[in-house]
């Protein structure tokens, strides 16, 4: 976690915090069990072998599945039915390679992209993409409070000004487990996650879609007019999200301190495993999200099922109750942990750029602001989730271009720094996802 010790030691020595703060039993013997894998001294084999080194992505990954993919994907798979399935792909993918790369950063070098952007860009530019990145965090905010005050008004009926407040307790009892160490936070998370898959496998059984049409769609690239551009931005905004890239590089700069080069090259490896599981389980929600919309609603000829709220309501007529149940749950589910993630990504973020803490209570509290005022004056929600998503592809350069700078440079990132064609994908995504706004700016809006 950001705020996780140091540890040195190699072996089966006993695991020290380098700062000398207290490690939590949990924490311990999940460092100690992985500093042991590196050094080749344990028995561990298969998935237990694993294990040690999951969890950093599947926090990061949250922020890949929260409501503002339920909006944009759920639009785009009643509006084009399954057109879109090839923007949910490519987004995943330039997901996978985007956290990989935050995550070396955070173990090659032992400080955060923030912090790397603090320390070698003018103090005007870091102001500049401190601002931005705020911007950034409550737009992600708006889409995961919203979200998750959906979900608790389609299951329980509060009214959306209280299932906020409800979201903003919860979240910060969620991440209050971060006392107890980093692997009761990661547990949590991880549980919700599964929550969001197994909703969607439920799904996908209720309304079985065309597979022939998702095979053709997931590698066909094509559009269906001006929406679907906004959609396909939007898509884009909610897949590959700026503070989660900031974020990624915490949680795995300090989880597990190594200096040796091949252990370092060994770790970053088992980081890989980490974000491939993760990312790929992301991706698959995504796309399940958007099948199950084309399969229900534009098979149907529903093609204006522009809200939650409309598509919790009418797949009880088409799918049954049970169906509907499930989509509002596997919501609660995502906006409660994406929510939770956000905070600690806008901590990150202070920490990073400006070198200030605040409480989590007051973050919390401020960055509600924006969902309470949407609610009370009455705005679509799933609208504002929309367009929240194309902030935060807007917000993107700003991440992916540092990213890339620092991690293709062999004096910051000596032994893990970036071959050169994963520089050029790197590049290649960044350039795609700029030209997408360019085009947004131009042509879609």
């Amino acid at each position: 976690m950001p705020n996780s010790p140091k540890f040195s030691g190699v072996g089966r020595s006993a695991v020290v915090p380098a700062d000398g703060g207290a490690v939590k039993p949990g924490d311990a013997r999940t460092v100690r069990d992985a500093i042991d894998i590196l050094a080749g001294e344990s028995d561990k084999r298969g998935f237990a072998r694993l294990l040690p080194f999951l969890g950093p992505a599947f926090i990061a990954c949250v922020a890949y599945i929260d409501p503002g993919n339920f909006a944009t994907n759920i639009q785009a798979g009643s509006q084009f039915g399954y057109t879109l399935l090839w923007v949910v792909l490519g987004s995943n993918l330039m997901a996978l390679l985007v956290q990989a790369l935050s995550a070396k950063l955070g173990i090659a070098t032992g400080l955060n992209l923030a912090e790397h952007c603090r320390n070698r860009f003018p103090r005007s530019v870091v102001w500049g993409m401190w601002g931005i990145m705020e911007i950034v965090a409550m737009a992600t905010d708006l889409a995961e409070f919203l979200g998750a005050a959906i979900g608790f008004n389609l299951l329980f009926g509060m009214p959306l000004w209280l299932a906020a407040i409800v979201t903003a307790i919860a979240t910060v009892l969620i991440l209050g487990l971060e006392v107890r160490g980093f692997r009761h936070l990661e547990a949590v998370i991880t549980a919700l996650i599964g929550i969001i898959a197994v909703s969607y496998v439920l799904e996908t059984w209720f309304s079985p879609p065309d597979w022939k049409q998702v095979a053709f769609h997931s590698v066909v690239p094509m559009f269906g007019g001006k929406e679907s551009i906004l959609l396909a931005t939007g898509i884009l905004g909610a897949t590959v999200m700026p503070h989660v890239i900031f974020l990624h590089s915490a949680l795995t700069q300090k989880r597990i301190a190594i200096k040796d080069p091949a252990r370092m090259r060994r770790l970053f490896w088992f980081e890989v495993a980490d974000v491939s599981i993760a990312m790929g389980l992301a991706g698959l929600v995504n796309m399940a999200m958007l099948i199950m919309a084309a399969s229900a609603f534009f098979k149907s000829g529903l093609n204006h099922v522009a809200t939650l709220e409309e598509a919790h309501r009418t797949l009880e007529p088409l799918l049954g109750r049970a169906s509907s149940t499930v989509f509002a749950v596997s919501l609660l589910a995502s906006g409660l942990s994406s929510a939770s993630v956000g905070t600690m990504a806008g901590q990150v973020i202070m920490q990073g750029f400006l070198h200030r803490h605040i409480p989590i209570w007051l973050r919390r509290a401020v960055t509600i602001i924006p969902s309470v005022v949407v609610i009370a004056i009455g705005f679509d929600p799933t609208r504002a989730l929309v367009l929240s998503q194309v902030v935060l592809s807007f917000g993107l350069p700003f991440a992916l271009i540092p990213l890339v700078l620092f991690t293709r440079r062999k004096d910051i990132m000596g032994i893990l720094v970036n071959h050169r064609i994963t520089t050029a994908l790197a590049v290649l995504s960044a350039a795609i996802i700029i030209a997408l706004n360019v085009y947004l700016i131009c042509c879609g809006t």
